[in-house]
């Protein structure tokens, strides 16, 4: 595998590693306005990433292959969101300022169930930055190395603060900061490893790539409208949360097109 792939390949592991870090600078609770820029920056970058690097490319990958552009874009995408809407309802789960787990009921440890639900959010993202550079890798995709770089970028910087949202609360929930910030790295390990099986399976049915795409956009916007933003929005500060989104499109649009 070119060294490129691998180091675009973690990339976004390393962001969320980072984030994580942020329990041995920071007090016991992250701030609540913070929470919400970050929540919500998290949620622009996703929703960008799905149309720029996912599924516009999905569409001009089926035009390339003469099918009709709407079809993969529109099949992958809804597939994408009844895969995660699956995983939601079976993996136990507990997310960020909740206290009513989801998922099979599971006699889990509190903070067992908020590592599984940040790792339920990273595999869509893995996903994405896998079935991009298997474009990149595919001639004629009209995705480049660099627009794949661009995504797994965008992907890390929105995973610092995921890193930073599962780490603190473990804190804050009795956990030691090593311990804490284990478990914040260790959610994020699903990247590389579901990106590498997306980028082996790609590479033996090309065919599939538009849907995967897609698939890969549906998963991040489920994540975006049934988690990142209703935790976001939630109580007071809401308008911090709108700004991130704001600020959180704009950025990776901007990698996106100049990478590109």
């Amino acid at each position: 595998m070119d060294t490129n792939i691998i180091i675009g390949l973690l990339i976004p592991f390393l962001g969320t590693a980072l984030g994580a870090a942020m329990v041995f600078f920071m007090k016991n609770t992250m701030n609540k306005k913070l929470e919400k820029i970050l929540l919500g920056f998290a949620s622009g970058v996703m929703i960008a990433a799905s149309v720029w690097s996912l599924l516009i490319p999905s569409i001009d990958m089926a035009q390339e292959q003469g099918k009709i552009a709407w079809v993969p874009a529109a099949v992958g995408f809804l597939l994408g969101i009844l895969f995660l809407l699956v995983l939601d309802s079976v993996i136990p789960h507990l997310h960020l300022n909740s206290n009513e787990p989801e998922g099979i009921k599971a006699k889990l440890k509190k903070t067992t169930m908020m590592v599984f639900a940040v790792t339920l959010h990273n595999i869509p993202e893995g996903m994405a930055v896998g079935v991009a550079f298997a474009g990149a890798m595919t001639q004629n995709t009209g995705i480049t190395i660099a627009g794949a770089l661009a995504l797994a970028i965008g992907i890390a910087i929105q995973n610092f603060p995921e890193g930073a949202i599962i780490s603190m609360p473990l804190k804050s929930e009795g956990m030691s900061k090593p311990k804490a910030f284990s478990l914040g790295v260790l959610s994020g390990i699903v990247e590389p490893i579901g990106a590498i099986i997306t980028i082996l399976l790609t590479s033996l049915v090309v065919p599939i790539l538009p849907y995967l795409l897609a698939f890969a956009a549906g998963a991040m916007i489920y994540v975006v409208v049934e988690e990142l933003i209703p935790e976001a929005q939630d109580g007071e500060h809401s308008n911090l949360a709108t700004i991130g989104v704001a600020i959180g499109f704009v950025i990776m649009m901007i990698l996106d097109v100049a990478l590109g």
